[in-house]
């Protein structure tokens, strides 16, 4: 525990003014992950280090993707003076964010406050033209969509990144780790570590380490570092797939082998986990960006638009353009099908169909 007892005026730290900007859909874990180190810094320290607002459009409640509700302390007309402003993200970014907003954030970076995001809030920002030659850490379901729509956006796989008054994080519990590492910037390394203890985390991650291993769900079987050396490879190259024989030779094994690793270990040929990767990037594609389909098929690597719609149908069990029309229609729920009465939605009904127009809504077979 970090024990302080201020008693003078001149010992009183400067007050660190965080501003959290709710979007519709923001996924409440990830604001959690990020609001209570600060909570904690301030009960350790024993003085109030940091400050937070949450802040909507209009001042109104915001909705998460859990259908619980969160009061918002003030609008973004009303908003006082902050040091530092996070963007909060979850379900369905590119739409879930105004024009309003944008220009509030915009206006807010041109008087050199500090900006950064959670989950998939970076969206919003790359959107704003605020991460423009920048770091960038993504929630890796949204980072499809970001890095083809803001080319200048420097993306990356890692948990966070802390990059010249651009603070971005993941989603879950990785905004944990980057506002650690703030508070050990800002206040040393013996609060942020009493405050980990706090939160039962073993370590404190740092910016360094990757949101998304591959095959870290299949891994606790002790796969073999080369077939995951190839699946790096393969998720890296899916514009222009490499030829199977180039991936046996980069890690230096026979074809048959690297056939027989993903028989093994994955139940599948190389190939048809190459083409699986392919598609789960346009199904990110279609869903989340306004790229036409033959500009996401030349995207994903597939030879001809025809090509790729066949493929598409043939695995997923839908085309390409009744994938997106099912994304983009809009969801309606059982309480907007009530004329004139307030139908009560449990708050899991609420969140499944937030989610119905996600990538990986469905991707799992049970």
């Amino acid at each position: 525990m970090v024990s302080s007892s201020p008693t003078t005026a001149t010992s009183k730290k400067k007050i660190t003014r965080v501003g959290f900007l709710l979007l519709d859909n923001f996924t409440m874990i990830a604001l959690a992950s990020a609001l209570e180190p600060l909570r904690m810094a301030n009960q350790l320290y024993g003085e109030e280090l940091y400050n937070w607002h949450m802040i909507s459009e209009s001042g109104d409640p915001v909705v998460a993707s859990d259908g619980l509700s969160l009061s918002a302390d003030t609008s973004i007309a009303e908003c006082p003076e902050l040091d530092m402003i996070i963007v909060a993200g979850g379900l369905d970014i590119t739409r879930a964010f105004s024009s309003k907003q944008v220009s509030w954030l915009q206006q807010r970076a041109r008087k050199g406050i500090t900006l950064g995001s959670i989950c998939t809030g970076a969206y919003v920002l790359a959107h704003a033209g605020l991460l423009d030659g920048y770091n960038c850490s993504v929630h890796w379901e949204c980072m499809t969509a970001l890095q083809e729509s803001f080319p200048k956006v420097r993306c990356n796989n890692r948990l966070f990144s802390m990059d010249e008054g651009r603070f971005t994080a993941t989603g879950g519990s990785a905004p944990l780790d980057m506002f650690l590492t703030i508070i050990a910037r800002e206040h040393g390394a013996k609060l942020s570590g009493a405050v980990s203890d706090m939160f039962i985390c073993d370590r404190i991650r740092s910016e360094f380490d990757q949101q998304r291993v591959p095959l870290r769900q299949l891994n606790k079987g002790g796969c073999k570092p080369k077939l995951v050396d190839v699946i790096e490879l393969m998720e890296n190259n899916l514009e222009e797939p490499i030829d199977l024989d180039e991936l046996a030779a980069f890690v230096d094994v026979s074809r048959r082998q690297l056939e027989r690793m993903f028989h093994k270990y994955l139940d599948c040929s190389p190939s048809r986990y190459y083409l699986r990767l392919r598609l789960d990037r346009a199904r990110q594609l279609l869903k989340q960006s306004s790229m036409s389909i033959v500009e996401i098929s030349a995207a994903c690597g597939f030879i001809s638009t025809p090509h790729f719609s066949r493929c598409y149908r043939k695995h997923l069990g839908i085309s390409p353009r009744d994938e997106r029309k099912v994304a983009w229609m809009g969801n309606i729920t059982p309480a907007e099908q009530g004329v004139g009465n307030l139908v009560y939605m449990p708050h899991s009904t609420h969140a499944l169909n937030n989610a119905h127009s996600e990538p990986s809504f469905g991707s799992i077979a049970m």
